[in-house]
């Protein structure tokens, strides 16, 4: 009777070992980041790939940019106004019958935007002096000028 109480628990121990046995693979597992801000790297390209759309017209580089703009969107930690810009490449990224400076220049602004408006948020910087006490201390009056 006893081997048949033991068998359960055996059986649960032997599954807890495998788990364990996986628990190092679960962060390959994971998808990206959200928490982490995108590289600067990340908005050069794309605002190279950008102005490649708008220069050349070819459907290659405006599927790229616009292939390369659409995940950002998602981003939790993108600004509105970075969106803004990401949207803009999504909407205007797109080969023409004829390339026109009416078509270019949205596009190329579009472009120069989103490595200005997607920067990361500057990190807070830490005050390492005490403040100074006001007035210069000293408990003594001094308007200059006197002896």
């Amino acid at each position: 009777m006893a081997r048949f109480a033991a068998f359960p628990l055996q059986r649960l121990a032997h599954l807890g070992i495998g788990l364990l046995c996986l628990a190092p693979a679960a962060p390959l597992w994971a998808g990206p980041d959200l928490d982490a801000y995108p590289p600067a790297g990340t908005f050069r390209k794309l605002q190279l790939t950008t102005l490649a759309c708008g220069r050349d017209n070819t459907a290659e580089a405006c599927n790229q940019a616009r292939s390369q703009a659409d995940p950002l969107l998602d981003h939790r930690r993108l600004s509105g106004s970075c969106k803004d810009a990401l949207w803009q490449i999504r909407q205007l990224a797109v080969a023409a019958p004829a390339n026109s400076l009416e078509r270019r220049d949205p596009i190329d602004k579009a472009a120069r935007e989103v490595t200005v408006l997607c920067r990361p948020p500057a990190a807070p910087v830490k005050d390492t002096k005490q403040a100074a006490p006001a007035g210069g201390g000293g408990g003594s009056f001094s308007f200059g000028g006197g002896r």
